[in-house]
């Protein structure tokens, strides 16, 4: 998956929202978190280039979720596979109303700044897990 994501030869409608939190576990798996976070924006915005969706790429989005899937996998205390993680953390794998509107209002994740670069979380919600 990952190859074909980064030769842009994954199908759109085959990378969805957990699609796009896999690669991102995959990223995260192989590079530490500044270059995971380098090379999956980057590429992130090419496989949306090729589409004809680059207006898509959400920076705040995108970074957000990858500090967040990289503090899940060092709660974990040990490396995980794919399948684990996804089990261990289907909050994550929500897309609509899902774990990021614990943090941010939707105004702000609306917004052409958090579109174009990161912002920190303006809001939070106690976790009740």
């Amino acid at each position: 998956m990952l190859e074909q994501f980064e030769t842009v030869t994954l199908p759109i409608e085959c990378f969805r929202h957990t699609e796009h939190v896999r690669v991102a576990f995959l990223y995260l798996s192989t590079f530490p978190i500044l270059e995971a976070l380098e090379r999956f924006s980057a590429a992130l915005q090419r496989f949306a280039a090729a589409h004809g969706k680059s207006k898509l790429y959400h920076e705040t989005i995108t970074w957000a979720y990858m500090f967040l899937i990289q503090e899940r996998m060092a709660r974990a205390g040990r490396k995980q596979t794919w399948e684990e993680f996804a089990r261990n953390n289907a909050d994550i794998l929500i897309w609509k109303d899902g774990v990021l509107t614990r943090f941010y209002r939707k105004e702000t994740l609306r917004s052409d700044l958090a579109r174009g670069i990161f912002l920190f979380p303006d809001r939070y919600v106690e976790d009740n897990r």
